[in-house]
């Protein structure tokens, strides 16, 4: 019989030390938070909360009702645990510190609470990204940035799609579960994923093409070119939410790219609440990540809200567009 969530917490990751219980805590309490989201967006049609609010965000970019409801639902239940400290989300410009007892709150939750909401608007995919960082020593100066990718104890998504998926990371393998409607809870579904080695499609903006850099270029045609190598040319799915297609590529294999180019020097994608997240889910599973040059996992933040290039997938095509760029 599959296991509940709650279950595998208790059997596979707390029961040998007191990290590992406080990591099945935090776990289990950001699964409940995705619950709630996915019963909203579920219902988006039906209620009020689609479209915009007419404000924006502190990366200037327009926020959409689901959007706020998904970053309050993550305050509300992330500040009613007593291990949280610091709560930092990609809809909020600074560190929120949780106030209570000092001893016990010693770990952040970073979170992009609703990735890819300009889908929900035509009922596709959405989902929730999150990271899960440890206190070392004293208490951390409020807006400290925090460490690099690797630093992280365990990073995660929610799927909000034809059913909504639970995908995590701690110490070990990385494992996907379902949300049975029925009961409620999260089963396990996908025990210990592996990414494949090779690409079988890609995920690239071509709208941005003229805006590409030339390894970029270089990298898209090879790829896309009839050859005597392994699943060339590669297909391209773009489902424009970055959760949907890092998905895909984690169970069938693939690589997404969203480079810097001439109009994004830095990039586009956050590092905090995106890239070093499904970084460390990649790694995990036996795949790769990159701005091009470096790897996520190295990237020290400069800023909460940085943004970076990200290449993420199989391991053999990101080796090869790494070498475009390294050139």
């Amino acid at each position: 019989m599959s296991k509940t969530l709650l279950e595998f917490l208790s059997l596979e990751e707390a029961s040998s030390s007191r990290i590992r219980d406080e990591l099945a805590v935090l776990i289990s309490q950001i699964a409940e938070a995705t619950k709630r989201i996915a019963a909203v967006v579920g219902r988006a049609g039906l209620t009020e909360i689609r479209g915009a609010t007419g404000s924006v965000n502190v990366q200037d970019e327009e926020v959409k009702h689901l959007d706020q409801f998904a970053h309050d639902v993550f305050l509300e239940v992330m500040m009613d645990v007593p291990l949280v400290e610091r709560i930092a989300s990609e809809e909020e410009p600074e560190l929120i510190t949780v106030a209570g007892d000092e001893l016990h709150r010693r770990y952040t939750i970073l979170v992009d609470p609703l990735d890819g909401s300009s889908n929900a608007d035509i009922n596709g995919v959405v989902g929730t990204i999150f990271s899960i960082r440890r206190r070392s020593g004293g208490r951390v100066p409020k807006g400290q940035i925090i460490g690099k990718g690797a630093e992280q104890l365990a990073a995660g998504y929610a799927m909000y799609g034809p059913s909504t998926m639970f995908v995590w990371t701690g110490k070990g393998g990385v494992h996907g579960f379902t949300l049975d409607t029925e009961s409620g809870d999260f089963m396990l579904s996908h025990e210990d994923m592996k990414m494949p080695e090779r690409a079988k499609s890609y995920a690239i903006n071509h709208g941005n093409r003229s805006l590409w850099f030339p390894p970029t270029a270089g990298f898209i045609n090879e790829i896309t070119s009839p050859s005597d190598a392994p699943n060339r040319p590669c297909s391209q799915r773009w489902v424009g939410a970055l959760v949907a297609d890092f998905h895909r590529i984690l169970l069938d294999g693939g690589i997404y790219l969203y480079p810097a180019d001439r109009a994004r020097s830095e990039g586009k994608l956050r590092l905090l609440y995106e890239c070093a997240p499904l970084a460390l889910i990649a790694e995990r599973a036996g795949g790769l990540a990159t701005t091009g040059t470096e790897r996520i996992l190295d990237v020290r933040p400069a800023d909460l809200h940085q943004r970076v290039p990200l290449i993420i997938g199989s391991r053999q095509e990101v080796e090869l567009a790494e070498s475009y760029y390294q050139r």
